[in-house]
């Protein structure tokens, strides 16, 4: 029962890198369903168009995944919101970018491989396995490895972002007075 004990507290504190990757992938599940459920509430009851259900949905995702990476999965407390804010913002831009890019990239490879239809492939089915690969590959390889060592820790850049927010925040500008 111990062992059982110590498990369970491991994966709730440990900041090993495998706990770190399990908490990950649950912040990461959460905030999908929640960019989701939003998403398809905002087009559905809401009657907004999809791109802006859509955009609202990931918005809120990634607000999500940062709270809860801040807290929970990678512990954060000695990295300040403020910079944990702008590098969050600029991983999850580059991982738009790369899920984007890397789908549509994939997915003209894929279509160019005629023989995979001869293995039972069909041509829709590209776009799904384009899409869950790229996003695969950038979730372990891009948002797990720079949330875990640059997002969420203490870094030189904090300060730059630091400045970078108070100049839009009213306690900077209140200071100058």
């Amino acid at each position: 029962m111990d062992k059982i004990k110590k498990v369970g507290t491991d994966i709730i504190k440990s900041d090993k890198l495998i706990y770190s990757f399990l908490r990950s992938a649950v912040s990461s599940q959460t905030a999908s369903w929640a960019d989701l459920f939003t998403a398809f509430a905002l087009f559905a009851w809401v009657g907004l168009t999809p791109w802006l259900s859509t955009a609202i949905g990931a918005l809120l995702g990634g607000v999500i995944n940062c709270i809860i990476n801040y807290r929970f999965t990678f512990h954060a407390k000695d990295c300040p919101w403020k910079a944990v804010a702008v590098k969050y913002a600029m991983v999850w831009v580059g991982s738009l970018l790369l899920n984007s890019f890397g789908t549509q990239a994939l997915y003209h490879i894929l279509n160019n491989w005629h023989w995979l239809e001869t293995i039972g492939f069909r041509p829709d089915g590209y776009f799904a396995a384009a899409r869950l690969i790229v996003s695969l590959l950038v979730s372990w390889f891009w948002n797990f490895v720079l949330q875990r060592y640059f997002v969420y820790s203490v870094t030189r850049f904090d300060k730059v972002a630091i400045n970078f927010v108070n100049l839009f925040t009213y306690k900077h500008k209140r200071d100058e007075n």
